[in-house]
C-alpha cells in the first residue's frame, strides 16, 4: 500500500494498531521532524527562565521585567510550555529515530539537526537541576582560599549561595580538581555574577557536548556500528540533551573528552601503532577523571584495546598487556598530580570520591529495594528500620557492583567497548546514589556497538522514562505510580514501532538496501567492541 510519500509494508501479523500507527505518521518527512524538535527546543528556551531551576535573585527575568512568569498563573504558563516542550521534544526525538532505524536519513543530518535543536537551549535556563549554581558556589570556595573537601558552600556566604540549594549548603564536593579549577576561573572573571557564571558553565557544557557529538559517530565507523544511530541514540538522546546541555552537568565535559580519548584508542587498528593512541586517549581520559572519578571506570577496557591488537601469542599479549596497563596508571596519576598541584587543590578530593549518599531514589537499586521493603514493613511497623534496611542493600549492592565490574572487564575483553557500557549500567544502576545524567557515560557506548535489537528497545524505552520523570525545576515523579506507568507503556509502544518491519522506498539511503540495523557488517580493519 502507499502511505503518503513512503511505500509501507506492514509485517505480517503486526498488530492493526502498530500498522494505523505506521500509517499515521508516515506521511511525515525529515524536514518535519527537524521542524518539530526546533519548536520543541524553542518552547524550552521559552519555559526554562520561569518554569526551569529558577534563579531566585537578579534573574534575566528580573532584569526584564518579567518577573511574573515565575510565580502564580505566569508560572503555569511557564512550567505547560517547559512540560510542552520536553515532550514534543521526545516526540521528535523518536520520529527521527525511525528515520534514522528505515535508512532513511544519515549521520549529517541527525548532527545539522541537532545542531539546530541546540541553538534555542544554548540560551535556555538551567532545567532539571539546580547543580550549575552548586559548580559556581564551589569555584568561590577554591577562590577565596577555602576548601571545598572539608567546607560546604555555607562557609563562604554570599550572592552565589542563596542560589544553591538547601540540601547542599553543608555538603563538600565530590568532584575532582579541574572542576574547582574551572570553577575558580569561572568566579574569578565573572565575580559572583550569577547569570553570567551560569552561562560561563553553559558554553563549557556546550562545548563537551559537541565533542561527544562529534566523535561518536566517528568511533561507530571505526567499530562497524551505524553512525547515524549512534547519534541519535548515543548524543541526540532527550537525556542527553536535557541533563548534558539544559542541566549543564560536568559530564558534559568529562564524557567529551572520554570520547575523544576513546576516538584516539580504537582508530588504530595495528600494534604497536595503537599504543600512540593508547597513551593519547588515556592523557584525555585522565584529566576527565580530574572533573569527575567516573571517568576512569573505562580505562581496564581501553587496556584490552591495546591486548587485542597485539597478536595472538600469549607472550605478545601479556607483554601489551603489562605495558598498557602499567604505562598508562603511571601516566594517569602523573596527570592527575599535575591537576592537583597547579590547581592550588590537594589530595583530600580522592577521599571526597565517596560522594554523598543523601539522594533516595528508585533509579538507584538498594533505594528501589529499601523502598519496597520499607513500605512492606510499615504496614505493621510504623517505626520500621528503613535505614537499617537501606545500609545492608547498600552494602550488598556494592558487593554486586564490584563482582559485576570485575566480570564485565574478563568475560568481555574481546569486546572491551561492549565490557565498558554494560560495566557503567551495573555500577550506576548498584551504586548507593544514582542520577539521571549519570547515563551519559553509558548511552553514548551503546550507540557504537552492534546490540541487539531488544537491547536496543530496552536503552530506547529507558531513556522516554527518565527524560520525561524530571520536571523543570529538577523534581521526578518517580514515585507517582500512575505518570511512571503512562511513560513505561508509551517507551514500549515507541520502542516496537521505531523497529516495525516498513520499507521506506522513496527515500531510503543509497548502498543500505538489507541493512536494517542490528545486522552487523564489518568493515576492512574493523575491531570487534
Amino acid at each position: 500500500m502507499r502511505c503518503g510519500a513512503w511505500q509501507c509494508r506492514p509485517r505480517r501479523g503486526e498488530p492493526s494498531k502498530l500498522s494505523a500507527m505506521i500509517a499515521l505518521v508516515s506521511t511525515l518527512t525529515s524536514p518535519m521532524v527537524r521542524k518539530l524538535g526546533l519548536v520543541a527546543s524553542l518552547l524550552i528556551l521559552l519555559g526554562s527562565f520561569g518554569g526551569g531551576s529558577l534563579q531566585k535573585r537578579n534573574s534575566l527575568l528580573s532584569a526584564a521585567n518579567l518577573d511574573f512568569l515565575s510565580f502564580g498563573h505566569g508560572a503555569a504558563f511557564s512550567n505547560v510550555t517547559l512540560w510542552l516542550g520536553t515532550v514534543l521534544f521526545v516526540v521528535a526525538w523518536v520520529l527521527m529515530g525511525k528515520l534514522v532505524i528505515d535508512k532513511v536519513v544519515d549521520a549529517d543530518y541527525v548532527r545539522r539537526t541537532l545542531c539546530m535543536w541546540l541553538v534555542p537551549l544554548a540560551g535556555a535556563a538551567p532545567i532539571m537541576s539546580r547543580d550549575v549554581y552548586s559548580y559556581l558556589m564551589q569555584g568561590t570556595l577554591l577562590r577565596d582560599g577555602l576548601n571545598a573537601y572539608t567546607q560546604g558552600p555555607a562557609s563562604n556566604p554570599n550572592q552565589i549561595l542563596f542560589e544553591v540549594s538547601h540540601d547542599w549548603r553543608n555538603t563538600t564536593t565530590p568532584y575532582g580538581p579541574l572542576h574547582l579549577w574551572l570553577g575558580e576561573a569561572v568566579t574569578t572573571v565573572f565575580g559572583d555574577n550569577v547569570t553570567a557564571g551560569v552561562y560561563a558553565f553553559k558554553a563549557l557544557a556546550v562545548a563537551g557536548f559537541v565533542a561527544i557529538m562529534w566523535f561518536v559517530p566517528k568511533i561507530a565507523q571505526h567499530l562497524g556500528a551505524d553512525p547515524a544511530f549512534a547519534l541519535w541514540l548515543g548524543v541526540a538522546n532527550p537525556v542527553m540533551v536535557f541533563h548534558l546541555v539544559g542541566g549543564m552537568h560536568n559530564e558534559a565535559m568529562m564524557v567529551g573528552l572520554v570520547t575523544v580519548g576513546l576516538y584516539l584508542v580504537v582508530r588504530q587498528a595495528t600494534y604497536p601503532a595503537v599504543l600512540g593512541g593508547f597513551f593519547a586517549g588515556v592523557a584525555l581520559i585522565a584529566v576527565a577523571m580530574a572533573l569527575k572519578a567516573s571517568a576512569a571506570l573505562c580505562l581496564p577496557f581501553v587496556v584490552w584495546l591495546v591486548v587485542n591488537r597485539a597478536g595472538e601469542s600469549m607472550g605478545a599479549k601479556v607483554r601489551a598487556f603489562l605495558l598498557a596497563g602499567v604505562g598508562g596508571a603511571v601516566e594517569t596519576v602523573a596527570i592527575l598530580a599535575v591537576i592537583t598541584w597547579a590547581s592550588g587543590t590537594t589530595w583530600e578530593w580522592i577521599a571526597a570520591l565517596a560522594g554523598n549518599t543523601k539522594v533516595v531514589n528508585p533509579l538507584s537499586f538498594p533505594s528501589l529495594v529499601s523502598g519496597v521493603i520499607g513500605e512492606a514493613g510499615r504496614i505493621g511497623n510504623p517505626q520500621f528500620p528503613f535505614n537499617d534496611v537501606m545500609v545492608v542493600a547498600r552494602a550488598v549492592s556494592l558487593v554486586i557492583m564490584a563482582v559485576g565490574f570485575v566480570a564485565c572487564w574478563w568475560f568481555l575483553r574481546r569486546k572491551p567497548i561492549t565490557g565498558a557500557m554494560w560495566a557503567y549500567l551495573i555500577v550506576f544502576s548498584f551504586n548507593a546514589v544514582t542520577l539521571p545524567w549519570y547515563y551519559a557515560s553509558v548511552l553514548p557506548l551503546v550507540g557504537v556497538v552492534n546490540c541487539s535489537r531488544r537491547i536496543n528497545q530496552f536503552f530506547i524505552i529507558g531513556s522516554i522514562v527518565v527524560a520525561l520523570a524530571f520536571t523543570g525545576s529538577g523534581n521526578h515523579q518517580l514515585y507517582n505510580p500512575m505518570w511512571m506507568g503512562i511513560l513505561a507503556v508509551s517507551g514500549w509502544v515507541a520502542s516496537r514501532w521505531l523497529f516495525a518491519e516498513t520499507t521506506l522506498v522513496a527515500y531510503r539511503r543509497p548502498g543500505l538496501e538489507g541493512h536494517r540495523l542490528g545486522a552487523a557488517h564489518h568493515l576492512p580493519g574493523q575491531v570487534p567492541v
